[in-house]
């Protein structure tokens, strides 16, 4: 797989970033970077993404292999002409590995980027969400332009 690469650093990235943030900063401990619009927080998700939970961590466990499967194999099997849809899988892969390995690891995800003004905050993420998140944004251009490429209509058989 062409994209090997990117998944590999993705999942370097997101656990050295894990690693020093556990090593470095006490649970509950949030570090202004950028005043209150960006601070690193330090929690533990036990939920799915954003928190969710949706069951126990066996069924995030089940879920999050599931999806592991999909993606390689929808990623083995895509054509090697469709390179920003590779790069968008492969930025899903790896995200959702560096995840799956907190879980099995600490039985929890750990996050730390903290974005929001005031008391409007978003939710406590980590590399690996932002990577699934730009992996999927690439993934829907891909199929924009893939789209466009077949004739851009409609869908009302009339053009534009």
């Amino acid at each position: 797989m062409r994209t090997l690469w990117i998944v590999g650093i993705v999942v370097v990235l997101d656990q050295a970033s894990k690693w020093l943030v556990m090593e470095t900063m006490a649970l509950g401990e949030s570090i202004p970077v950028l005043g209150s619009f960006f601070k690193l927080t330090y929690i533990h998700n036990p939920g799915a993404v954003f928190g969710l939970r949706l069951g126990g961590k066996v069924l995030h466990l089940l879920f999050a292999g599931a999806a592991l499967v999909l993606v390689a194999v929808l990623l083995w099997r895509l054509p090697a002409a469709e390179r920003l849809a590779a790069v968008g899988l492969a930025l899903v892969l790896g995200g959702a590995i560096g995840n799956v390995v907190d879980r099995l690891r600490f039985g929890v995800v750990i996050d730390f980027l903290d974005f929001g003004v005031g008391s409007l905050r978003w939710w406590v993420f980590n590399l690996a969400d932002a990577c699934v998140t730009i992996g999927a944004g690439l993934l829907m251009l891909s199929y924009g332009f893939q789209k466009q490429g077949e004739g851009g209509t409609d869908g009302d058989g009339d053009g534009p």
